[in-house]
């Protein structure tokens, strides 16, 4: 891989406003005093870098669920799916990956299918790595059916410094596992739900790379795997 691929990270179309809003700002204080060019110059550079849209390499296996963004793996809980995604009453289990403002915010679809459902809530910015995020926040749910049938629900949750979701899919459209769906501004968290029965390949703490790292198999069977920090 090249210096140049590394370094000239494509960005979301969504962040060159805010780009540019930066590089104003830096303009107009290093003209009050040049000293304050470096860090607003710095700025800048984190906000082109935390619209960035990089290339990923996503698994084709049939069946894998892959990780539908960056971040590191917060909470696997087993509970019952919030009413919006119309998954049923029965307990599935919840992985919540946290992006923080370094990660990249680019979500993408955790498995290939067709949009059912897409609904929107208000709501509060709370911490994004908190529990009762999932429930208080502002969220876009979006269950997805899989090639076999099986439902999954992602939802996009706002975070304490996020203040907008964007979701650039529809309800009936087809996606592909790891095809890009929507982005969070500035901190957030998803939460994967996955099919009953369905244990996660993943542990608390482990770090996912959004259209690669897989989550889960519908087709492997077994306990959930274990893991330990050393």
């Amino acid at each position: 891989m090249s210096m140049l691929k590394i370094v000239a990270v494509p960005t979301h179309n969504e962040g060159w406003r805010f780009i540019a809003i930066f590089a104003g700002i830096t303009v107009v204080l290093s003209l009050i005093w040049s000293v304050l060019f470096w860090p607003g110059l710095a700025m800048t550079i984190w906000c082109y870098y935390f619209f960035r849209d990089p290339v990923r390499s996503v698994p084709q296996q049939d069946g894998l669920i892959v990780s539908p963004a960056d971040g590191v793996v917060s909470l696997i809980v087993e509970t019952l799916p919030p009413p919006e995604l119309d998954l049923g009453d029965v307990p599935r289990i919840r992985v919540s990956v946290f992006m923080n403002v370094f990660n990249c915010h680019v979500n993408r679809a955790p498995i290939g299918g067709s949009i059912r459902r897409i609904v929107y809530h208000s709501g509060k910015f709370l911490n994004a790595s908190l529990d009762k995020a999932s429930e208080h926040n502002e969220r876009n749910a979006l269950t997805i059916e899989a090639t076999d049938g099986q439902m999954i629900g992602v939802v996009q949750i706002a975070g304490l410094v996020a203040r907008r979701i964007l979701c650039e899919v529809a309800e009936g459209q087809s996606i592909d596992t790891g095809e890009r769906f929507g982005l969070i501004r500035f901190g957030s968290r998803l939460d994967i739900y996955l099919p009953a029965g369905i244990q996660p390949l993943i542990g608390l703490g482990q770090t996912m790379v959004a259209g690669e790292t897989v989550l889960a198999d519908l087709f492997a069977s077994g306990e959930r795997r274990k893991y330990r920090e050393i």
